[in-house]
């Protein structure tokens, strides 16, 4: 793989100057709300302090009204209703959310969740045959359902209403039911077109408790049932990787403020488990690497039942109990993925061509499909490619089951859409996707998804390259400056963690491998006599060469760490490198 390049990015000073006067920011902040295009005081308070009464109405949302007057149908005439959910941590909130929300609304009100390993993505017709042959008279999908055709004509058949709530990407024909809700059909507000499909239902739970309640206003109860599906939506959110701008931005900022005050008795002992609950505030890093990854894990070994019954849940003991069995799942799923990651790792080096392959596609039949979209994910990152792994049936029986995750400047949807005639089905976003394939397609489908993507990069570079916003000593990195830094969270897709780079720092001891299976370092760094400790998360290989280095320059995200009450500045290192006698800018921890 080719070195990472970094691009520190130039600034102007006399702008940070006029900003930061201006606005009443830190002359970091000011530098780095320029570096992402945002040089208005008018802006700044926008993007640093976002109202929740600045949340779009559910309106927004095409479909709203006729879901809205279709479920409140049923729920009036006393008829069984069920919500039919994914198994991803996204799809579960959101069915956990809709759940509650109708039991509030009075409904007789169940939900189902299909198995990653036994059924697959999505609605399907035997799925539906059952729920109607328990009396359910209307389906709500929440996180697919967009391009169900046949499932929806099933669904008529059975004289089984249907209603879709949805986010990814709908084909050219959209599905015979009775409402639609998705945040990019015509006529929707552009300011909602990325809500993840917890969103989605959040907007729909809003319009639901608004018409229960006649005004806009609602009453006490729903008004603390809200905000605890707000939270749920941020969680939703950001484990989807959803861009945490706009609308989300406002949602998850909100969203983690009533995890943390109002979490609902589920995501209370998941918070417990997980050593949340001691944290002042809740931050989405905190989401999306302790929450999210526990949900995930129930999903990926065929549990989502469990997870949206943590989530729904009214008894704390349940929730103990069940917050307990998905940390488990969790270490299962780290133990799954670590085999899956060693073998497509030696794969790859044995058939990958870096210099000529514009991606990359693997298959092995020993491979959970459970986790093979996390491997996809990392492999993605650290080659800089359009990833995709294949679970095969050992059996060969079965059509594999594939995962992608991809770089931005190739949609995944979209590739996959244009090598469909290779596929037995295939869903999912711009960066990440999932597919069936029959074994025997596998190498075609290579080839074709190769050229696709070849045509897609013609002439492109650097998508893999750091964007560097701010270059400091590690004397500027206190407690207070980190603060200041922090007030442009919630960090994520779309908004990321700022990265900063710092040049001629040394270790000041040897770095020290940390974590359960040691795939982390431990590094004390020392530049001008000003000692920092940095960690470098799944970057063990880098041990021998930076005990090597003597000088060297880092690039690293700064965060606060706190422990025990204590308050302290960690780096999160991202990238390393012996600087060259030549200008030329290569990194050499890649």
């Amino acid at each position: 793989m080719a070195a990472l390049r970094w691009r520190v990015a130039a600034h102007d000073a006399a702008r940070i100057a006029a900003l930061e006067r201006a606005a009443r920011v830190s002359p970091l902040v000011a530098q780095i709300l320029l570096a992402r295009q945002i040089s208005t005081p008018e802006e700044v308070r926008a993007f640093l302090e976002p109202k929740m009464a600045d949340l779009r109405d559910p309106e927004s949302l095409p479909g709203i009204p006729q879901a809205v007057e279709r479920i409140m149908r049923s729920v009036d005439a006393g008829e069984r209703v069920a919500v039919y959910g994914d198994y991803d941590a996204d799809g579960m909130t959101a069915a956990a959310m809709l759940f509650a929300c109708l039991k509030k609304l009075g409904a007789d009100a169940r939900y189902h969740v299909p198995s990653r390993l036994d059924d697959g993505y999505g609605l399907n017709s035997e799925a539906i045959e059952k729920l109607a042959a328990k009396g359910v008279r209307l389906i709500v999908t929440v996180d697919c359902g967009i391009n169900s055709l046949a499932e929806a004509r099933r669904a008529r058949e059975l004289g089984v209403g249907l209603v879709i709530t949805d986010h990814h990407e709908p084909g050219a024909q959209l599905p015979d039911v009775d409402a639609i809700v998705h945040p990019r059909l015509p006529g929707a507000d552009p300011a909602v077109a990325h809500l993840c499909g917890a969103a989605v239902a959040f907007k729909l739970c809003w319009a639901l408790c608004q018409e229960r309640s006649k005004a806009k206003k609602v009453s006490p109860e729903l008004r603390t049932f809200l905000l605890q599906a707000l939270g749920m939506a941020a969680l939703g959110t950001i484990a989807d990787c959803m861009p945490l701008v706009g609308e989300n931005r406002t949602l998850v900022r909100h969203g983690l403020t009533s995890l943390k005050h109002h979490p609902g008795v589920g995501l209370d002992a998941l918070m417990r488990v997980t050593k949340l609950c001691d944290k002042s505030c809740l931050q989405s890093e905190d989401v999306a690497f302790m929450l999210a990854p526990r949900l995930n894990a129930a999903g990926r070994l065929g549990q989502a039942l469990l997870g949206v019954e943590l989530l729904s849940t009214e008894s704390p003991e349940r929730a103990a109990e069940l917050a307990s069995c998905l940390d488990d799942f969790n270490r299962q799923r780290e133990t799954l993925e670590r085999r899956v990651h060693l073998s497509a790792t030696k794969q790859l080096k044995a058939s990958f061509d870096p210099d000529n392959d514009p991606a990359i596609v693997l298959a092995d039949p020993d491979w959970h499909p459970g986790v093979i979209g996390i491997v996809a994910a990392k492999l993605a990152e650290k080659h800089a490619r359009p990833t995709l792994l294949i679970a095969l049936d050992p059996l060969g029986v079965k059509p594999g089951q594939g995962s992608g995750r991809t770089v931005p400047d190739v949609a995944l949807h979209q590739a996959l859409l244009e090598c469909a005639e290779h596929l037995v089905g295939h869903g999912g976003h711009a960066a990440a996707a999932g597919f069936t394939i029959k074994e025997a397609c596998v190498d075609a489908f290579r080839q074709a998804f190769f050229e696709y993507v070849a045509g897609c990069r013609d002439g492109s570079e650097g998508c893999g390259d750091l964007e560097v916003e701010v270059e400091a000593c590690l004397a500027q990195l206190d407690v207070p400056t980190i603060r200041a830094i922090d007030s442009l969270a919630p960090f994520g897709e779309g908004n990321p963690r700022p990265l900063f780079c710092s040049r001629g720092v040394r270790l000041a001891e040897d770095p020290r491998l940390i974590g359960k299976g040691e795939n982390h370092l431990s590094l004390s760094l020392v530049q001008d006599g000003i000692r920092q400790r940095a960690v470098a998360f799944g970057k063990a290989d880098w041990l021998q060469p930076l005990k090597e280095a003597g000088e060297f320059s880092i690039v690293y995200r700064p965060a606060l760490n706190e422990f025990r009450g204590r308050v302290t500045v960690d780096l999160h290192l991202v990238d390393w490198r012996v600087e060259a006698r030549s200008p030329a800018m290569t990194s050499a921890g890649t």
